[in-house]
């Protein structure tokens, strides 16, 4: 599966990205660690943890989750899941560029809303796409409100890290409100 503009690609991911995804997500710009919801500490993964284990399972040829490629080059992943388990009509979305030099240039809102475009056309029944970030990630919020995302919930100080505690925020998109802006994407 392949999705493209004239800027960005999201595409399947193959057992031949494998190596280029490891050294983007965690032997180059590690700063995105510190903003993909750090207080979850997920590990470090060895190559060979990550390319025997981890992505074959969970990345390659995965349904729910695409590679973003940005000028010619892997630049982060998106995913969707179901926050709702089995009922499956509860689809929560992910967006990581890894980089830091890939943000702040409006790439993050292009990439959201394809996928938030994806999940509504592959999934023709569900009526709300979602994402939760965090209160310090400022960066992701302005995404979803750019992407035409509203904050429909603040779960205050749940979030611990740094000796502090954060917010967690709920933002989300209903179709037919997607609809409306929908033409704002190019594909």
């Amino acid at each position: 599966m392949k999705i493209k503009t004239d800027k960005i690609v999201l595409r399947t991911i193959e057992a031949s990205d494998i190596d280029a995804l490891y050294k983007i997500a965690y032997q180059g710009d590690l700063e995105w660690m510190k903003w993909n919801g750090p207080y979850f500490k997920d590990p470090m993964y060895t190559y060979e943890e990550f390319s025997q284990k981890i992505a074959p399972s969970t990345y390659v040829n995965c349904k729910d989750c695409m590679l973003v490629e940005y000028e010619d080059r892997i630049i982060g992943l998106v995913t969707y899941y179901f926050d709702d388990g089995k009922l499956a009509k509860w689809p929560e979305v992910g967006i990581l560029l890894y980089s830091k030099k890939d943000w702040n240039k409006g790439l993050g809102t292009h990439i959201l809303k394809l996928w938030i475009q994806y999940v509504f056309t592959s999934l023709p029944d569900i009526e709300h796409v979602g994402f939760t970030t965090w209160s310090k990630n400022v960066g992701m919020a302005r995404v979803g409100e750019k992407a035409g995302m509203q904050l429909e919930g603040r779960i205050r100080k749940v979030r611990y890290w740094e000796d502090m505690y954060w917010d967690s925020l709920k933002f989300g998109i209903l179709r037919d409100e997607y609809e409306i802006i929908e033409h704002q994407v190019e594909m």
